[in-house]
């Protein structure tokens, strides 16, 4: 089973929203199935196999989400980091003041739906393969 060594090392080679595509595949390739991310302080909750769950320790100092979810700014910040325009630490606070809580990669659907606060699904888009 994959260990949250072997998901720092693949996360190490991402240096923007453009390497997220090369990053799914990595993480495939160890097995991971899903994760979900909390935007509240970074840490994730991988699964894999035979319903393996590891999870990941908080990465940076806590954020606050706020409660109201915002369609066209978070748009706008998504596109940008998709592009390359911001790193994954200035992704996460964009989320926070959009509004988005947290967010689950499927990496068998190949998909990442980001929900806000209430767990409420808000955006579903495909991951490049």
């Amino acid at each position: 089973m994959f260990t949250i060594q072997d998901i720092k090392a693949a996360h190490s080679r991402v240096k923007s929203g453009v390497d997220f595509p090369r990053y799914i595949q990595d993480l495939r390739q160890l097995g991971v199935h899903a994760y979900e991310t909390f935007v509240p302080d970074g840490h994730a909750l991988y699964t894999g196999e035979a319903d393996y769950k590891l999870a990941s320790e908080a990465i940076y100092g806590p954020l606050e989400v706020l409660a109201v979810y915002k369609p066209a700014e978070f748009a706008a910040a998504l596109k940008l980091h998709q592009q390359g325009g911001t790193d994954y630490l200035q992704f996460c606070q964009d989320c926070a003041i959009n509004g988005v809580y947290s967010w689950i990669t499927d990496l068998e659907a190949l998909t990442c739906t980001y929900y806000d606060a209430d767990k409420k699904e808000i955006l579903v888009e495909r991951i490049p393969s």
